[in-house]
């Protein structure tokens, strides 16, 4: 087991949702009731976090940061099993400690449990379509461009937060995270498990496909 691996992957997961909860709690205080102009901020913060761990953390761990990925990589023997399941406790575990940390740095209770429903087909739709974007950006780019990952997919999540109905929440695990947060970016506990399925068949029909486009 390389253990810096899977601290790289603690600790990408910690700053990645503690900048999209902190992000999203800083855009409603600055935007005055502006939804679309609190979204924007959230938006930037989470492309530019994003690029920069990327760049740092993937010739460490890959720079997964979301079990789906982790599955993925593990279905096509990149990773074994074993390294993808410690990766995923890591990733859970230290993106729900980013999400407290992001509670204590705007001086909120740092216990919470979201009451924001995101519900409905439409949603589930939209995170299915978001997760399957972003493991075809991933294995696409990897295998033809591996040196603009973290542009591909910074950028990636950066265009899905804005077409999507969901707002690309596209990582299980930081919609458990998520569901740990009554702000901006909070989802309500009991509307995890579907969008939680729907990332993981849309990553599922990514994978499939892309043996498909990219595989020799």
């Amino acid at each position: 087991m390389n253990m810096r691996a899977v601290v790289a992957e603690g600790i990408g997961s910690f700053f990645l949702f503690a900048c999209v909860i902190g992000s999203g709690i800083m855009a409603t205080n600055l935007s005055q009731g502006n939804n679309a102009i609190a979204l924007l901020g959230n938006t930037l913060a989470t492309g530019a976090i994003l690029y920069v761990l990327i760049a740092m953390l993937g010739p460490i761990s890959g720079a997964h940061f979301n079990p789906a990925v982790s599955l993925v990589s593990a279905s096509r023997g990149d990773l074994t099993w074993r390294v993808a399941t410690v990766y995923i406790v890591a990733q859970v575990v230290f993106g729900i400690l980013g999400a407290l940390a992001a509670h204590l740095m705007f001086d909120l209770p740092i216990l919470q449990m979201s009451a924001k429903a995101r519900t409905g087909l439409g949603q589930w739709v939209g995170e299915a379509i978001a997760t399957f974007g972003l493991i075809l950006t991933i294995l696409g780019t990897v295998r033809h461009r591996p040196n603009w990952v973290p542009a591909t997919v910074a950028l990636y999540i950066t265009a899905a937060y804005w077409f999507t109905s969901s707002t690309s929440f596209a990582n299980p695990a930081i919609t458990i995270a998520r569901s740990l947060s009554d702000t901006f970016a909070g989802i309500a506990p009991q509307d995890v498990p579907p969008f939680v399925l729907a990332q993981l068949l849309g990553a599922a029909m990514a994978a499939a496909l892309s043996r498909f486009l990219f595989d020799d």
